[in-house]
């Protein structure tokens, strides 16, 4: 549905003004392009890298290198190995829990009514997303197998959900949509598997009775959810002291995100039709009744599962906003002749562009041919192998994680910097080589592709 068809003519957007035709609606039109939130990634990131190049080099470390001081009263702080917060690492450490609570929300639709709801048809993709994870690791071992350079072997086994799907959606009809339905699956199995590499492996000395804490946390929302507890203020309120718990106890407060869009109630808590009818219609046949009015709110928002709620309101401020502003403050590299040269001889760097380029085609394709070999699996429906590492390549786009990743595996700037670089020549490599093996597929297997999925449908019903 085109822009101007859901714009009412009676609102601002859909008016004559100048305003409105000029950046209102083009706005609108931009946001509403599947691809959109990659477009912006990738001009945040090299805003960044312009930045961090330019004359004014010395403001863009400036700013995120700025303390944040966050406290209530004298008890309650945020601060970083005894140090208040930096821009830089409030990003990290906390607007990041938003796009991770995102993550976890879209990881819980998809157990209960998506992809993964269904084991079947959920495993081909989880089989390709282990082999996406080990073999990238694997392979930056081999260049980093010993020092402080070998903490970082999680950074390649990360997918960029928003900038890879971006990348499919503007191949648009030749790439099927059996397969881009696997390459949702298998981001979302990587980002599983990505956020139990932080919990697990990346956490820093644990505070006990922080642990505590957070436990109660989530003992409370558990609570909330049996009594049927409606009052989101409450939820929120539990969601924040689990993240600060979490933040003092050691382990990454990102985690914190990914618990809680986890735990949110998945179903309406009002799922009777006519309850909801009954509430709504006497706001519509006398509109002057305000108090009615609240009450029709109330219900409707109450026949929306919360999941779907906040994934509604946050996704556009996750993808349009926090996860540019955090490519911004991430992928600020230095370039020059001696960066470049120090990351051309660099373990980590290879490490990083190896395991994300050729560890991602190797492992995504090879555990995917075992799989289909044995009788394990199937291919999806209308696909082939030249789909399968298209797709594999793509996956290598880890943009977002492995910067995320890189954050907490190093402390030394060198090795980041070495990483970053890694990741951001391995991320455009991947998106080129993805493009390349799905536009070399014939028109005519695209046809057959059509025809196939047009007789699966045909025999369901």
């Amino acid at each position: 549905m085109g822009a101007k068809k859901i714009i009412s003519e009676n609102t601002w957007l859909g008016s004559n003004r100048r305003l409105a035709k000029t950046i209102g609606r083009p706005v609108m039109r931009f946001l509403g392009i599947e691809a959109s939130s990659g477009i912006l990634l990738v001009f945040a990131a090299l805003v960044a890298l312009i930045w961090a190049n330019s004359p004014w080099s010395d403001s863009y470390n400036e700013l995120w290198g700025t303390e944040v001081n966050i406290s209530l009263g004298d008890s309650i702080s945020l601060e970083h190995h005894g140090h208040p917060l930096t821009l830089g690492q409030f990003v990290n450490d906390v607007l990041m829990v938003l796009f991770f609570f995102v993550v976890g929300l879209e990881i819980k639709r998809e157990m209960i009514t998506g992809h993964l709801k269904k084991f079947r048809d959920a495993l081909l993709p989880m089989i390709a997303a282990v082999g996406g994870m080990v073999v990238p690791a694997f392979i930056f071992y081999v260049f980093n197998s010993s020092g402080e350079a070998s903490d970082g072997w999680g950074i390649p086994m990360a997918t960029d959900i928003a900038f890879a799907i971006g990348v499919v959606s503007l191949l648009g009809k030749r790439v099927p949509s059996a397969m881009k339905i696997f390459l949702l699956t298998l981001a979302i199995v990587d980002d599983i598997g990505g956020i139990l590499v932080i919990a697990f492996f990346y956490t820093e000395e644990l505070a006990s009775e922080w642990l505590i804490v957070a436990a109660i946390s989530v003992f409370g929302v558990i609570i909330f959810k049996k009594l049927n507890v409606r009052y989101t203020p409450a939820y929120i309120a539990l969601g924040v002291i689990l993240w600060y718990s979490l933040f003092e106890s050691g382990v990454h407060s990102t985690i914190a995100g990914v618990i809680m869009g986890l735990l949110a109630p998945a179903t309406a808590f009002i799922s009777d039709k006519n309850a909801l009818s009954e509430a709504v219609q006497p706001a519509m046949q006398d509109q002057s009744d305000f108090s009615g009015f609240r009450k029709a709110t109330f219900h409707l928002n109450a026949s929306v599962p919360v999941t779907e709620r906040f994934e509604n309101l946050l996704h556009p401020l996750t993808g349009f906003l926090i996860v540019p502003i955090f490519a911004l403050a991430n992928a600020g590299v230095e370039i020059s002749s001696d960066s470049l040269s120090d990351a051309a001889s660099s373990g980590v760097t290879r490490g990083v562009l190896f395991g994300l380029v050729f560890g991602k085609i190797a492992g995504v394709t090879l555990f995917t041919f075992v799989a289909v070999k044995s009788k394990i699996s199937e291919l999806p429906i209308g696909s082939n192998f030249r789909h399968i590492l298209g797709i594999s390549a793509l996956s290598g786009i880890g943009f977002t994680v492995s910067m995320f990743i890189t954050s907490l595996a190093y402390d030394n700037v060198l090795l980041q910097d070495e990483s970053k670089i890694g990741i951001l020549v391995a991320s455009a490599l991947a998106a080129i080589v993805g493009v390349f093996f799905l536009r070399s597929v014939k028109v005519v297997d695209q046809e057959v592709s059509f025809l196939e999925e047009n007789e699966e449908v045909d025999q369901s019903n």
